[in-house]
């Protein structure tokens, strides 16, 4: 069988759910992966450039992709109370409307960028860097507010940052559901059957990584040094989830208002199909 170009994030929610597909702990159905780690607006990029099979990807970058990719009901981060964090370096209380105010997002197609768009509107200048240089840019006042992810829920007050909002809060309170943060997308001219065995291995992978946690602490920690294991795991506790072992009719709803919102900023033409996720049933 050709091998599937797969690439997930060196984030420790998708090293824990992938760490028995990587390291071989179950049985691969036949399949064979190749496999690259990247940062999640890296992989974003790389999916619009039609580089994998199957990828993790922001659910804002989904939306974009729909018709050429669908989601997987394994594997996604989405629930309450996982969104990114506002964060300023100092004295600024709110984000305004003066474009001098210098703002720090992950990445043009983070989902995190999209709440930014959405609760933000014209307020600031954005700027799209890598989401691990945006805490540091903040603590040398190199920037005055940044939309920080992953390990930033965790770390924010002991490295001296002012916390404004929880971007994930504001959404839950406007919509009432849980935050779609990203997923495992897969192309849709993949044959039907590889799809469903690849969310099959997928799962078992997952079921593997929750029955043996410590057993994925290596995995996590090659990607993500500067993490102690106290924070892996809250990481892994805070976006592993019952949505991620299966979307289910809420992670689907939860997306179909993604949508909505992002079409309400303009941000889809007219014509970008919906979003779809794959059938799938536990064998």
């Amino acid at each position: 069988m050709t091998p599937i170009r797969l690439g997930i994030s060196t984030c420790p929610n998708d090293t824990f759910t992938f760490h028995a597909i990587l390291e071989r702990r179950i049985d691969l159905r036949g399949l064979t992966f190749e496999v690259e780690l990247l940062d999640v607006e890296e992989l974003n990029r790389r999916l619009f450039a039609g580089d994998f099979d199957i990828a993790k990807a922001s659910f804002h970058a989904a939306l974009h992709l729909a018709g050429a990719l669908g989601v997987l009901p394994v594997g996604a981060a989405l629930g309450f109370g996982v969104g990114p964090l506002l964060l300023s370096s100092g004295a600024q209380s709110r984000p305004s409307g003066a474009a001098t105010s210098r703002v720090l997002c992950p990445g043009e197609h983070t989902t995190a960028t999209l709440l930014y768009k959405l609760f933000h509107p014209d307020q600031g200048t954005l700027e799209q860097v890598v989401f691990s240089d945006i805490m540091p840019a903040l603590e040398s006042g190199d920037a005055d507010f940044g939309v920080c992810i992953h390990e930033g829920r965790f770390t924010w007050r002991e490295r001296g940052l002012t916390f404004v909002e929880d971007l994930g809060e504001v959404w839950e309170a406007e919509t009432g559901t849980p935050l779609p943060l990203g997923g495992i997308l897969a192309r849709t001219r993949l044959p039907l059957d590889t799809i469903t065995t690849v969310t099959d291995v997928l799962a078992d992978s997952l079921a593997y990584a929750l029955g043996h946690r410590q057993d994925t602490v290596p995995t996590m920690r090659r990607y993500a040094q500067e993490l102690t294991e106290d924070v892996m795991f809250q990481h892994v506790d805070l976006y592993v989830n019952e949505w991620t072992a299966d979307l289910g009719d809420t992670g689907r709803a939860a997306l179909a208002m993604l949508s909505e919102q992002a079409a309400k900023l303009g941000l889809l033409t007219p014509d970008t199909p919906p979003l779809q996720v794959f059938d799938w049933s536990r064998h």
